[in-house]
């Protein structure tokens, strides 16, 4: 886990098939403000449901991700606070909406204006991480050149899994495809774990995908977590109407509020470090 003077470390939660990555991204965040941490978010996500997380409509934006990445703005006149922890941890966004869905063609249609479209994200962010703790990115569902440039600031990868019949499939595909990135771009990148979300252990389909999945890791050398981010339907419609990410929002004895923390908890285990202070 790469840290800098201050401690930054950039977490890329990725996409593996509609795995609730917006909501590790956003979940994670505020289980590290309610440690202290100071946060940022930066969603590269054109559907903008890291602001939807936080009850903010993405159209609103005056400015986003799209203008930082493409017109040159600074990216800290497209932040905006979007929690504030009694712990003195906070929560920032780097918003996105509608308009990273053109950032692709607006790019590589003048390369001579961006000579370097993979190191985007790179140029315009890397100075931040002397403002935050840690920085999140969520990025979109496929793989372009969004992506490429998230995989070319990230440090670590997170891989939402969901367990269903073609998963395995497209993790397999994902994780050759940030391999032969790293190797091209960022050797610094690396998988800090899988973690199974949506699951229901009550269907043999989830316990079986899931058995596979951990054997492929274990043969494989890839962590994945022991946390599991379970299914509930009632509790993510309950959750959507309080203008904040369920573990900022909801009892923290709740079994899905519950696994981010454990989640958490796994993964300062893993690094032998513990960020911030506990709650």
């Amino acid at each position: 886990m790469k840290r800098n003077g201050k401690g930054t470390t950039n977490l890329l939660c990725w996409l593996c098939r509609l795995s609730l990555k917006t909501s590790i991204t956003t979940n994670l965040s505020g289980v590290l403000a309610s440690k202290g941490q100071k946060v940022l978010i930066i969603d590269t996500d054109n559907q903008g449901n890291a602001a939807l997380s936080f009850g903010k409509n993405p159209d609103s934006f005056e400015y986003t991700t799209y203008d930082v990445l493409v017109d040159g703005l600074a990216a800290e006149m497209a932040i905006s606070n979007v929690y504030q922890d009694i712990t003195g941890g906070k929560i920032d966004l780097l918003g996105s909406n509608d308009d990273m869905a053109f950032l692709d063609f607006d790019v590589l249609t003048q390369r001579e204006k961006y000579p370097e479209p993979f190191l985007l994200l790179k140029n315009a962010v890397s100075h931040l991480k002397n403002d935050y703790d840690f920085i999140l990115i969520d990025s979109p569902p496929n793989l372009g050149l969004i992506t490429g440039n998230v995989l070319s600031f990230a440090d670590e990868v997170i891989i939402p899994f969901q367990p269903e019949s073609y998963s395995m499939r497209s993790l397999v595909k994902i994780l050759q495809s940030i391999h032969n990135f790293r190797e091209q771009y960022n050797k610094k990148l690396s998988v800090l774990g899988i973690v199974a979300t949506l699951v229901d252990t009550r269907t043999t389909l989830h316990s079986q995908v899931l058995q596979e999945c951990r054997k492929y890791c274990y043969e494989n050398g890839i962590q994945m977590f022991e946390t599991v981010i379970p299914r509930s339907v009632r509790f993510a419609s309950s959750v959507a109407y309080e203008g904040l990410p369920a573990t900022l929002s909801s009892d923290k004895s709740n079994k899905i509020v519950r696994s981010y923390y454990d989640l958490l908890q796994e993964i300062e285990e893993r690094k032998g470090v513990q960020f911030g202070s506990k709650k």
